[in-house]
C-alpha cells in the first residue's frame, strides 16, 4: 500500500510540473511563443520526444547531449563580469562534466551493442557574441528552461521506475536535487539583476519546485 501511495504522489508531482512549466511558457497574452513552444513539443529542444523515453539507455544518452550543451554554454560564463555568474558557470562544468563520463562509462558498459540515435536539437542561444548583462541575461533565461527539461527527465525515470540499474536512479535524484536549486538560484538573479518575473513568457522553468 506503501508503494502505490508513493507512485501516486510521484506522478501527481510531475503532473505539477509538467503543467506550471507549460503555464510559465505562455506571454502576457497568453500565447505560446514560438521558439520555446517548438522546444517544448520536441521534448524539451531535443529530436525526438523526450517525454515518451521511459527506458534507462534513452534516458543516458539523452542526458548526455543535454549536458554536453549545458557544459559547452556555461563555459562562455568564463566572460562574465559577475563573480557569481563565473562560480555558476565553474560549477556547471564540473558537475556536468563528471555526470558525463560516469553516463558515458555506463553506456559502454551496459548498451554498447543497442542502436544509437544522435539527433538533438539545441535548447540554448548563441552566447559567443554577447557580453555584459546581455550575456548573463540570456543565459538565465534560457537555462533555466534547460535546467527544467532535465529535472523532469530524471522526474518521469524516477516516478516510472525504469531505471535498472540503482546507481542512475541515484544519478536522476542528484541531477533533480542539483538543477531545482540552481533554478530557484536563477530565477531569483533574473528577478534581481533584471526585473524579469518569474512568469516572464520567455522563461521555460519552474523556480516554485519543492
Amino acid at each position: 500500500m506503501g508503494r502505490m501511495w508513493s507512485g501516486v504522489v510521484a506522478a501527481v508531482a510531475v503532473l505539477a510540473l509538467v503543467v506550471a512549466a507549460v503555464a510559465l511558457l505562455r506571454d502576457d497574452d497568453g500565447s505560446m511563443p514560438h521558439r520555446d513552444a517548438r522546444a517544448w513539443s520536441m521534448g524539451g529542444g531535443m529530436g525526438h520526444d523526450t517525454w515518451s523515453t521511459d527506458d534507462e539507455a534513452g534516458f543516458l544518452r539523452e542526458m548526455v547531449a543535454h549536458h554536453r550543451e549545458a557544459i559547452e554554454t556555461a563555459g562562455e560564463l568564463a566572460r562574465s563580469e559577475r563573480p557569481a555568474m563565473r562560480a555558476l558557470g565553474a560549477r556547471i562544468v564540473s558537475s556536468q562534466t563528471a555526470q558525463v563520463e560516469q553516463m558515458g562509462a555506463w553506456l559502454d558498459e551496459w548498451y554498447a551493442d543497442d542502436p544509437v540515435d544522435t539527433a538533438y536539437e539545441p535548447m540554448m542561444r548563441d552566447l559567443s557574441g554577447l557580453s555584459d548583462d546581455r550575456l548573463d541575461r540570456t543565459f538565465l533565461e534560457d537555462m533555466v528552461g534547460h535546467h527544467m527539461a532535465a529535472v523532469m527527465m530524471s522526474q518521469r525515470l524516477l516516478v516510472h521506475g525504469a531505471a535498472e540499474n540503482d546507481e542512475v536512479a541515484d544519478l536522476a535524484r542528484t541531477i533533480r536535487t542539483e538543477q531545482v536549486r540552481e533554478i530557484r538560484w536563477m530565477s531569483e538573479r533574473l528577478s534581481t539583476w533584471f526585473g524579469v518575473s518569474a512568469a516572464h513568457g520567455r522563461m521555460m522553468g519552474c523556480p516554485g519546485l519543492a
